[in-house]
């Protein structure tokens, strides 16, 4: 595959993007560093009034769904770096032939090819 390394690199910028945009809705856990949770975006946690507190709830809801999105993401994006690391970087995991070099530029970390998208 002739082009390897600016998909690396590519993987490796969204990497950098996903963590700095998981850092804007969640912390890392720290009894496990692979692992993010979500964070309600305002850190008073005592508001008096129903509303507020219910909206901080929605808040930390909503951040909880992104998360969740961007977690799955990076790890896809992360285990794709393994794949290259360990020079299996391109290969169907189904067929085990060549991904389609038009799907990787499309996205970096497709893990099939495009007979096996599904």
């Amino acid at each position: 595959m002739k082009n390897i390394d600016h998909l690396k690199q590519k993987l490796e910028a969204e990497k950098a993007a996903l963590e700095k945009e998981l850092a804007t809705v969640g912390r890392k856990n720290p009894s496990n560093a692979s692992d993010w949770e979500a964070t309600p975006s305002d850190k008073d946690t005592t508001p008096s009034d129903p509303d507020e507190r219910a909206e901080k709830i929605e808040s930390f809801e909503e951040n909880e769904a992104i998360l969740t999105q961007l977690e799955i993401r990076l790890g896809e994006v992360t285990a794709t770096l393994e794949r290259i690391k360990n020079n299996i970087y391109g290969v169907c995991n189904v067929c085990k032939n060549p991904i389609e070099e038009a799907r990787l530029e499309a996205n970096p970390a497709a893990a099939t090819c495009k007979a096996h998208l599904n």
